[in-house]
């Protein structure tokens, strides 16, 4: 199992801005990243309407991130291109086998914990690459 490509594209476009700590154009953000233009601004264009990201229209536009690399979770960036994680299609409600207990399958209990407990972790790690404390 792995993440999208849309999800590690928007990590990376994520990173990318807050390593430079500057305002970047669409293209630049691009060659630094690997990531194609035309899917970059469909990336960035999710990112700026969860306020991840910041744009700025005009000659001297460009794209920087809207806060501070320690509040954005890698749960925020991902969630923001994928929806919520969930560790298999049981739990999306479109598919929720627990909707018809006959037919519920029988890892449904242990993948909907799965995906609790990947939230969590992925809540606690920002984009700069450290841990969130954790209350004891």
């Amino acid at each position: 199992m792995h993440m999208t490509l849309e999800a590690d594209y928007a990590v990376r476009i994520v990173h990318c801005l807050s390593e430079n700590d500057k305002k970047m154009d669409a293209q630049k953000i691009s060659d630094e990243t690997f990531v194609s233009k035309r899917f970059c601004l469909k990336i960035l264009r999710k990112l700026v309407a969860n306020n991840i990201v910041k744009s700025f229209k005009g000659a001297h536009g460009g794209y920087i991130i809207a806060r501070p690399a320690s509040e954005i979770t890698l749960r925020e960036i991902i969630e923001t291109v994928d929806g919520e994680y969930k560790f298999s299609r049981c739990l999306n409600d479109d598919f929720d086998c627990s909707k018809n207990p006959d037919k519920m399958c029988p890892f449904h209990c242990e993948f909907d914990n799965l995906s609790k407990m990947v939230r969590e972790f992925l809540d606690n790690i920002t984009i700069d690459g450290k841990h969130k404390s954790v209350d004891a």
